[in-house]
């Protein structure tokens, strides 16, 4: 979830320059559906809600929802659902599974854990088809001392290991370095092969540069590519945010943008959602590829700064306000559906509604065209 302070409205950009945004010819994307599950739906005991992101299980035709509370309302879990064609009444949902913390058990809620306990504030989730296991982000608790996190579960939720991260995500505690808190990993997709996840931070690094304004882009984001065998990083680059395209209704309150979700189109191109925030103006969700390849590896550089780096390219697929919608909320769940009669590839979106009534679950289903 977007959640930068109003008060730093007015920084500039520190690094490279943001790359120009091309119209969008031709249309990649069709809406296919939409549906909606209500507000605080229950399931098998849970509140559903807060889905920040999603998967699909082929082998067992179903979605792998993941829903991003806390623990505050319950232990963090996961959602199975199927949704079947013509995709016009919401998913079933079938199972919740509870994620298992190191040593067994639920994971904790702030409330109950003590200092040197973590609380993982989940965002994405990738299913590894070669294992059967699951892949998840957290973005951490900077304030409570604890960064970013790469954790791989069994589908029965125990856990199974934690990545090493690279040290720049560590929390620092004089706030000079580092993610920020509640801006860290929000992107996660898995190269086709299975091999390497690539990791996406929402915005950047404190060290560099600044988050988005209406009037700038936000210094650069880290997109990490991780070797699922050795749990080593191997290559970085970096991508650089619009600036916030709405305008708040009230100057000063609440304005945000950053990356929501990353999925890959093949091994090397991937896809990456930007989704913003201004109070009263709504949102806004605009679709983009690159090429990893694109980019300098900055894997080894400590700050990015202008003429340290090239980030990578991108070129707008999609903007959503454009796609027949009937409303647009806070997506930050993506992933490939089921093959389309056609054999198109079918991209499949959800909402997180932050547990708010004001805001919705939504699923909404694509046709999708390549165009390389």
């Amino acid at each position: 979830m977007l959640a930068c302070a109003a008060a730093a409205a007015g920084l500039g950009l520190a690094g490279c320059g943001s790359p120009v945004i091309p119209s969008v010819t031709p249309v990649r994307l069709r809406h296919l559906a939409e549906a909606y599950w209500p507000h605080r739906l229950t399931i098998q005991g849970t509140t559903a809600g807060g889905l920040s992101g999603i998967d699909y299980d082929a082998e067992r035709s179903e979605y792998i929802l993941f829903s991003d509370d806390r623990s505050d309302l319950n232990p963090a879990r996961f959602y199975t659902a199927q949704w079947a064609p013509p995709w016009l009444r919401p998913p079933v949902p079938k199972s919740v599974v509870q994620l298992q913390r190191p040593g067994g058990g639920p994971w904790l809620a702030r409330r109950s854990a003590d200092a040197q306990t973590p609380v993982p504030d989940p965002e994405a989730l990738r299913l590894r088809p070669n294992t059967g296991t699951l892949l998840w982000t957290s973005e951490g608790d900077v304030t409570r001392g604890f960064g970013p996190a790469l954790y791989e579960s069994a589908r029965d939720g125990g856990l199974l290991r934690e990545f090493a991260l690279p040290a720049m995500f560590n929390a620092d505690a004089s706030r000079r370095r580092g993610p920020r808190d509640n801006l860290g990993l929000e992107g996660l997709a898995l190269t086709p092969d299975g091999r390497h996840a690539w990791l996406a931070m929402e915005n950047a690094l404190i060290q560099d540069g600044p988050i988005p304004t209406t009037k700038a882009p936000g210094g650069p984001c880290r997109l990490t590519r991780m070797d699922l065998e050795t749990g080593q990083a191997t290559r970085q680059i970096a991508y650089v945010p619009d600036a916030i395209p709405l305008r708040p209704l009230i100057p000063g309150s609440l304005a945000d943008n950053g990356i929501s979700e990353v999925l890959m189109l093949d091994a090397d191109r991937m896809l990456v959602l930007e989704r913003a925030y201004a109070t009263g103006a709504g949102n806004s969700l605009r679709l983009y590829e690159i090429d990893t390849r694109d980019a300098t590896d900055v894997l080894e550089i400590d700050a990015l700064a202008a003429g340290n780096h090239r980030p990578v390219a991108k070129k707008l697929i999609a903007n959503f306000a454009q796609l027949g919608l009937s409303r647009l909320d806070n997506t930050e769940g993506m992933c490939w559906g089921p093959a389309l009669p056609d054999g198109k590839r079918m991209l499949v979106v959800v909402s997180d509604d932050n547990f708010n009534p004001l805001q919705t679950t939504q699923f909404a289903a694509f046709e999708y065209t390549d165009r390389p």
